[in-house]
């Protein structure tokens, strides 16, 4: 009677722990648990099931695991687990799987198994499935973002790479050639500019469909970054076939291009190196394909450039003199040179400009017209010019103890320089450091860098010019002049570039546009300097002119700060 009891009692015990397990499974909303009889026939499937796998508690009750959610390809390996459990006790492992749902795409779980009952003869096994879409999702999106460009949706720098390393070992099997082609947009910063940022992505996204429509599936069109694409060509008929292709894609950008519904013209520049006769690695090839790029530009813009050996050898110059540049910034190969500025009324001079000078290892001097695009290009320019600003603060103080305490120093700006916005910040504060007057410091700008300025480059200007900085326009004449800017800009004086002083002494036309600049210039309020002044016939004439400074080497020719100092000691007491 007892052992009755017992057995009753443990057997409610047992009803109760098994109904107390179904509760808590149920209660899993984001947990798919299945339980199946050892034939593998469904006997439980939970709400979060049904939402995983699409099928109902009655679609699913009585069905085999391998008939609803297993699919094809593994269905022998999952009966054999589940007999190697039952028979041998080799538990399955929890893994990730692709489960198959009712409309037959895959789904991603982690899946692990509790066998109950297996004592018994009627043993369960159960499985619960946690979903791993969102995962899976999360995964696949950042496996995209780091394989394509989100702006146009083709692959990107880092995919291209990594494309091109292959097809170049396939291409050294198989001996064949393999062409790589840095394309990038003409005066795109203008575009953007204009546009602004927002239309100028969309014209972005617009060239990309463009192009993509003129390839081949066998080409490779990539975004390598800003406004500059890579193209990579594993099937093509020599350089001839890749100038066709390229001319096509030249006519699509010119006439194809759409931009909210209307055709818009843009041109490129192409340079192309091919492997294995520009390079033998993926780094040489694109950037043997990137200087030939730069080629196409400087030569016209909107054309194709095959790199050649002078190439290379341009690019060889450019690296070397970049190298030089960076050395001459921490060793003292920069020197500032100085040319007095010469008032034509009293003979005196009160100013000079400083001249950069740069020298190699060997002391020798190295060419403006070789060193000062270099650093222009190379983004140089900005750390030299605020080398020079700290060179000429330093010497004006130094002659802060000479006679030379009223004499003003001005110093070259490029229009690099001026997108800096914090460009009036630095020369302020350099000054104060220095404990100098702004009036000391005067900046020169050419004519096509202040005509061409933005409204926030020219406020920049306007706050040196008003803490008391000398403005001058170098250079003025050869650029495209427009006197309704030279009477908004803050600009102190103008200095007529030295051709204009060369043909006006042989012809009455250039002397007609030189009178005229002279007028302009002064019935504005602006001083009026010449350049290049180099027989004393040219100063007759400047000063027949009205003209109010001279700066040529009729006076004196660049020198260091010593013969400078020398110089203009007897001259300063004149002005």
């Amino acid at each position: 009677m007892d052992k009755k009891k017992d057995r009753s009692s443990s057997s409610s015990q047992s009803e109760q722990s098994e109904q107390k397990f179904h509760e808590l499974i149920e209660s899993l909303p984001m947990v798919a648990v299945q339980g199946y009889d050892r034939n593998r026939r469904v006997i439980y499937w939970n709400e979060a099931s049904t939402r995983l796998y699409g099928y109902s508690r009655n679609e699913a009750q009585g069905k085999r695991l391998e008939d609803l959610i297993i699919p094809k390809a593994m269905r022998e390996a999952v009966i054999e687990a589940h007999t190697n459990w039952l028979d041998h006790n080799i538990s399955i492992p929890a893994e990730e799987l692709a489960l198959k749902h009712k409309d037959g795409h895959l789904v991603p779980v982690y899946s692990s198994h509790v066998m109950i009952k297996q004592d018994t003869g009627e043993c369960e096994m159960f499985c619960i499935d946690i979903s791993l879409e969102e995962q899976t999702q999360t995964k696949a999106e950042l496996v995209r973002r780091a394989s394509f460009d989100d702006l146009t949706g083709l692959p990107n720098r880092r995919l291209m790479e990594s494309e091109l390393e292959s097809r170049l070992a396939e291409a050294d099997r198989c001996n064949r050639e393999v062409a790589v082609i840095f394309m990038d947009l003409d005066n795109f910063k203008l575009i953007n500019d204009t546009l602004g940022h927002y239309q100028g992505d969309s014209l972005l996204k617009s060239v990309a469909d463009t192009l993509k429509q003129e390839l081949r599936h066998s080409d490779l069109l990539c975004r390598f970054g800003g406004d500059e694409f890579v193209l990579l060509l594993f099937d093509f008929h020599g350089p001839e076939g890749i100038h066709e292709l390229l001319q096509r894609l030249v006519k699509a950008l010119e006439s194809k291009v759409q931009l909210h519904g209307d055709c818009y013209q843009v041109s490129a520049s192409f340079g192309v190196s091919l492997y294995p006769h520009n390079g033998g690695t993926a780094a040489e090839l694109m950037g043997n394909a990137d200087a030939a790029m730069y080629r196409a530009k400087e030569i016209g813009k909107n054309t194709v450039c095959f790199y050649t050996s002078d190439i290379n050898d341009r690019l060889v110059k450019y690296q070397q003199i970049t190298a030089l540049l960076r050395q001459a910034l921490t060793n003292g190969g920069l020197e500032l040179y100085y040319q007095p500025q010469i008032d034509l009324r009293t003979g005196g001079a009160t100013s000079c400009e400083a001249l950069l000078r740069c020298f190699d290892k060997a002391s020798n001097l190295v060419s403006p017209a070789t060193f000062i695009p270099v650093a222009e290009k190379s983004g140089l320019i900005n750390r030299i010019g605020d080398w020079v600003i700290d060179a000429a603060c330093k010497q004006l103080k130094a002659w802060q103890r000479t006679e030379l305490a009223g004499v003003r120093i001005d110093v070259n700006l490029s229009g690099r320089q001026l997108t800096n916005p914090h460009l009036a910040d630095q020369i302020l504060e350099t000054i104060e450091h220095y404990g100098l007057k702004p009036e000391q410091l005067g900046v020169e700008l050419t004519e096509n860098e202040v005509f061409g300025s933005e409204e926030d480059q020219t406020r920049q200007l306007e706050r040196l010019k008003a803490a008391g900085l000398h403005i001058s326009i170098d250079d003025f004449g050869t650029g495209y002049s427009s006197l309704v800017y030279l009477r908004k800009l803050p600009v102190c004086s103008i200095k007529i570039d030295r051709s204009f002083l060369h043909y006006a002494m042989e012809n009455e036309s250039d002397m007609a546009i030189m009178k005229a600049m002279v007028t302009v210039g002064q019935s504005l309020g602006l001083s009026i300097l010449v350049e290049g002044v180099e027989t004393e016939q040219q100063a007759k004439l400047i000063r027949d002119l009205g003209c109010d400074f001279a700066q040529g080497f009729l006076y004196a020719k660049p020198m260091p700060a010593k013969a400078a100092e020398a110089f203009m000691k007897p001259l300063a007491s004149r002005s």
